[in-house]
């Protein structure tokens, strides 16, 4: 593909020659996308040294961890200049939307995020909106409401299945899909009455697919396509969730899907973030339905998906830090195209007890080495720390791994072909035990 010179947010930062030298790399965040980052990078002969902050109690087992509150910019810039860092990974979406990777660019150091002004991309689904509607590129129609009456009336507007959104930030559990219209509504009153916007959306029919990209703010490389699993239960019924299961490649998915959506969606949406002043250097994550009348973008992420990173990165076979070096630095145009394996990735999220309205914490966990000594089998942490398991979120350090948030852990298997990576995720799964804990068993099933 073509690609240009860039400076990422308007800014110039040194770029090491790329794959000529080794990079010391803090990954910011406590979950298992961040596990799966810190795993990746761990396998890059381009890297010397990996950091994580807060990180949890399985990256703690694989890196130095240090206790820095992810969306305090101020102490996350003062950690990389301590540490010496080269690149400062941002991997939630709240530290984003704070403008953390503002601060830590604001101190010379390279960060892989976009700016606070980008973010909004994610932080606003109304900009998002009309960033989109600017581009030219498709999604659904949509209606932005500030009060109940307008709700009402949009609701009646667009018809069911009735799409409500929280316009801000909701940790993936911010949207409402439903054929009752009161539940509807409830929900937009929930929004509007903690001060949010409401978005409400045509239903759009058909397969959803995660598709991420990296980019420069001008250069767009995009990754490999995967699919996740929001409803808490099988066949998809259940509380929306933050996701259950991810899998990647898809096998159904149209030959030409990720040429479309460069040419409709990221290469636009970069293009014009650029133009309003607000360039978008980071991972932009395009959330599309392949519907009846074509493809549309359900919403924007300005950061990797959690499941979807687990299976994703679980492919790559070559150098992870260089594309994000090539990012944060503006040299994007520089790094080879990814190489990716042919195997199949499958995960599965086990949750916690009473997740996603009521998460239990401080259960025991147990089984974790013998299901991370299987082969072809990776053991990623969401929300585990080490305690004494008393029941509560407390407890000395004691080594033993306890539950500490709603989604525990993420499963991942790899093998030749989907239905192989399907059985070692749920071998490894099998071994895991967390009282009162649940997953869905259908994660890529029948795929």
């Amino acid at each position: 593909m073509s690609r240009e010179d860039a400076s990422p947010n308007g800014t110039h930062l040194p770029a090491p020659p790329l794959g000529s030298r080794l990079v010391k790399i803090l990954v910011i965040g406590s979950g298992a996308r961040e596990h799966a980052l810190v795993r990746c990078l761990l396998r890059d002969p381009g890297v010397n040294a990996v950091i994580a902050a807060p990180g949890n109690a399985g990256i703690a087992a694989d890196v130095p961890v240090y206790d820095v509150q992810p969306t305090d910019g101020a102490a996350v810039a003062h950690l990389a200049k301590h540490l010496s860092v080269d690149l400062v990974i941002i991997g939630p979406e709240a530290p984003l939307v704070a403008g953390v990777a503002d601060v830590v660019r604001a101190r010379g150091i390279a960060c892989f995020g976009p700016s606070a002004a980008a973010a909004q991309l994610e932080g606003s689904k109304a900009y998002a909106k009309e960033v989109m509607l600017a581009a030219g590129v498709p999604t659904a129609r949509a209606l932005v409401c500030v009060s109940s009456v307008e709700v009402e009336a949009g609701l009646d507007e667009l018809g069911a299945p009735y799409v409500v959104k929280d316009d801000g930030l909701a940790a993936g559990k911010g949207v409402v899909v439903t054929q009752d219209r009161s539940v509807a509504l409830a929900h937009a009153r929930a929004c509007l009455d903690a001060g949010s916007l409401v978005v409400l959306e045509e239903y759009l029919d058909g397969p959803e697919v995660s598709l991420f990209a990296i980019t420069d703010g001008v250069n767009v490389v995009p990754l490999q396509p995967a699919q996740d699993f929001k409803r808490a239960g099988d066949g998809d019924t259940g509380p929306n969730t933050g996701g259950m299961g991810a899998y990647s490649p898809l096998p159904w998915a149209p030959a030409d899907l990720v040429e479309e959506t460069m040419r409709t969606v990221l290469q636009p949406t970069v293009d014009e973030m650029r133009t309003r002043g607000a360039p978008f250097a980071g991972l932009l994550y395009a959330g599309l339905a392949l519907t009846s009348r074509g493809m549309r973008v359900v919403e924007f992420n300005a950061r990797f998906g959690d499941p979807e990173t687990q299976v994703v990165l679980a492919r790559l076979d070559s150098s992870l830090a260089d594309l994000l070096m090539g990012a944060a630095t503006g040299t994007l145009a520089d790094v080879p195209d990814p190489v990716w394996s042919a195997d199949a990735a499958v995960t599965v999220v086990i949750a916690a007890q009473g997740y996603p309205e009521a998460p239990v914490t401080g259960g025991v966990i147990t089984g974790l080495a013998e299901a991370d000594a299987l082969s072809g089998v990776d053991v990623l942490h969401a929300g585990t720390r080490t305690g004494t398991g008393t029941g509560t979120d407390s407890g000395s350090d004691s080594g033993t791994f306890v539950a500490s948030g709603g989604r525990v852990l993420s499963v991942v298997g790899r093998a030749a072909t989907l239905a192989g990576a399907r059985e070692r995720a749920y071998a490894g799964v099998a071994h895991i035990d967390l009282p009162g804990s649940h997953h869905r068993s259908d994660i890529a099933a029948g795929r």
